[in-house]
């Protein structure tokens, strides 16, 4: 088995073994643990109570980080008459309808968040199988099927940091709050209002405790267990 560098082993010696953290004291951890030669991505992980086989304790949404995920959000908007001028002037990147559709079937994916006006639906759904297996496909229950009057809300959340989460097949979510290089109270604050809308997002049909196990992990760093009822307790105010 391959044996760990290092640099992960000094990044493990700072934490004691099954120790879970306070959300402020984890932040820190991870900030010393981050000593890659880039940028790293900080995630969060958390193992839930519910049942992804049952439709009522899907867990999926969306929210606006209030200090961004650390990176440009490229984005890209169907949609057609004056609506057209709303989303360019809102900042999207990319904006259109049969030219930027098939732009798309001939292979082009260079964004990260699609929106899409409701009468867009119909012409953009051959692009299921594209948009689809990367997650990039407009939904309404994500905010990105929206009428042309929110076209600017739509992308202004998008370019601030707005993040998807959702229950994969393993009860799981994962979520990005930010980068290494984002003061400590910036995670905290990121990590505080994505709690707060998930706690708030959690399904009637889950039973017994939702949240079971948080960890924040860096990219090439271990993970810090959390406390988990200090985490899931956390609102923004």
């Amino acid at each position: 088995m391959p044996k760990n560098s290092k640099r992960y082993a000094t990044a493990v010696a700072l934490m004691e073994e099954e120790k879970e953290y306070q959300p402020a004291e984890a932040i820190g951890i991870l900030k010393q643990t981050a000593t890659a030669s880039f940028d790293e991505t900080v995630e969060l992980h958390l193992r839930t109570g519910a049942d992804p086989r049952h439709a009522d304790q899907q867990v999926r949404g969306v929210t606006v980080l209030p200090h961004g995920v650390g990176k440009q959000v490229r984005v890209v908007v169907f949609t057609q008459g004056e609506a057209m001028a709303i989303a360019e002037e809102a900042g999207a990147d990319h904006v259109g309808n049969e030219d930027l559709i098939k732009r798309i079937e001939g292979g082009w994916t260079d964004f990260d968040v699609s929106i899409a006006t409701p009468d867009m639906m119909g012409k953009i759904g051959r692009l299921g199988r594209v948009l689809g297996r990367r997650g990039l496909m407009p939904n309404p229950r994500t905010g990105t099927v929206v009428q042309p009057d929110n076209i600017a809300r739509a992308v202004s959340d998008a370019k601030k940091g707005r993040v998807e989460y959702r229950l994969d097949r393993d009860a799981l979510i994962h979520v990005v709050i930010g980068k290494a290089s984002f003061d400590e109270s910036q995670l905290l604050d990121n990590l505080t209002a994505l709690m707060d809308t998930i706690i708030r997002a959690r399904p009637g049909g889950v039973k017994g405790q939702f949240v079971r196990s948080a960890f924040l992990t860096t990219t090439m760093g271990p993970s810090v267990k959390l406390d988990v009822a200090t985490v899931t307790v956390l609102k923004v105010e």
